[in-house]
């Protein structure tokens, strides 16, 4: 049961996985989540590498801030790691 002050949390099911979005195009040019969290703390954002690999995994939903940070490492847009075909 939930109360006032309760907070819905989304999780990704049945739709576009962005994690696994953000894996495919990690993935293709050749980042280790490590690195890839280092360069989203330079970016100014405040990241663990276990909420990183959440992400990835689909069980925790990245900020928008977060995905405006990956589209400028991976060079690409906000349709890549929306892309439903993958």
């Amino acid at each position: 049961m939930k109360n006032e002050k309760s907070i819905d949390r989304i999780i990704q099911v049945n739709d576009v996985c962005i994690g696994k979005n953000i894996r495919k195009q990690r993935e293709q040019q050749k980042i280790r989540q490590i690195d890839m969290v280092a360069k989203l703390q330079i970016e100014g954002i405040d990241i663990s590498i276990y909420s990183y690999n959440r992400i990835e995994q689909g069980t925790q939903n990245p900020t928008v801030s977060m995905l405006c940070a990956c589209c400028k490492i991976f060079k690409c847009d906000m349709n890549a790691l929306f892309d439903i075909k993958k």
